[in-house]
């Protein structure tokens, strides 16, 4: 008889809660996450699964329409279930960001591909794809960049595929250390750094031209001071992970230190905003 290894939890839930849930999720070692129609399924090894963290979680969220059931399942081929179902992301018809599994696409100016271990980080969280339109109209030639809360590593390997000539990626989750240098081999990425850890723990030398920081509100918040003592004057501050509604807050922390509010970009409800220092 096969091992019954993982526990399966299935969430429905809004899809505007979706995003926050799977970032949640991964907070609890949940290192597989699928979207479906009407909500999310996520996998945790079945050793790891505690149901009061589970309850917790969805007592702090006691307002929003979330509803769940578990089941067990026997160890399965991941890879598959991916090829099921992640579909190749476009972004503004010059980037493709396609899986192993995809055949390429000649007709894209640049092509990334991203073993899809988590469903964030891929392209399709709508952050994600706002900060790649950023990058896409952003001069990265020769410059040094910081991408921080990297996840997948996919806006540092844009960074370099755009012409960055050195790339400082970090996260602090544990899957990140794993799955973000498989995908700089799968690019052929040569000039990206990773390092596990948090901007005050990581070694950062020099400044950069470029801080990229995909994360969300409350740590933007906190460490907006060290974006800021990173970045030359004359950088380029790119920030997502909030909702539009958060974005005033977001503005309202960086115009004081001497930044110039350049770009917006909105997509399902998610803001990214590009700012240069002056």
């Amino acid at each position: 008889m096969a091992l019954i290894d993982f526990m399966a939890v299935t969430f429905r839930c809004p899809e505007e809660f979706r995003d926050i849930l799977i970032a949640e999720l991964a907070e609890l070692g949940y290192d597989t996450m699928m979207e479906i129609e009407d909500g999310l399924e996520a996998y945790i090894p079945e050793s790891d699964f505690n149901q009061e963290h589970l309850d917790e979680l969805l007592r702090r969220y006691a307002s929003t329409a979330v509803t769940y059931s578990t089941s067990r399942v026997v160890t399965r081929n991941w890879n598959e279930e991916w090829e099921k179902n992640y579909d190749p992301i476009e972004v503004d018809g010059i980037c493709r960001v396609r899986a192993v599994f995809h055949e390429a696409n000649p007709e894209f100016k640049y092509e990334i591909i991203i073993n899809p271990r988590m469903s964030f980080g891929t392209g399709h969280h709508s952050t994600t794809w706002l900060m790649m339109k950023h990058q896409l109209e952003t001069d990265h030639v020769g410059k040094r960049v910081l991408d921080a809360g990297c996840g997948t590593a996919i806006l540092a390997v844009l960074a370099e595929k755009l012409g960055a000539r050195e790339v400082l990626a970090y996260d602090n989750n544990s899957w990140t250390i794993e799955n973000a240098p498989e995908n700089l081999s799968l690019n052929n990425c040569q000039s990206i750094t990773i390092q596990e850890g948090t901007i005050s723990t990581i070694d950062i030398q020099g400044a950069y031209d470029i801080i990229l920081a995909n994360i969300n509100k409350n740590v933007l918040l906190e460490e907006m001071d060290y974006y800021n003592s990173y970045l030359v004057p004359g950088g380029v501050l790119m920030l997502s992970g909030f909702y539009d509604y958060d974005e005033q807050d977001i503005i309202n922390r960086v115009i004081p230190l001497g930044f110039e509010l350049v770009k917006t970009g909105h997509r399902n409800h998610w803001s990214a905003l590009l700012f240069h220092k002056k």
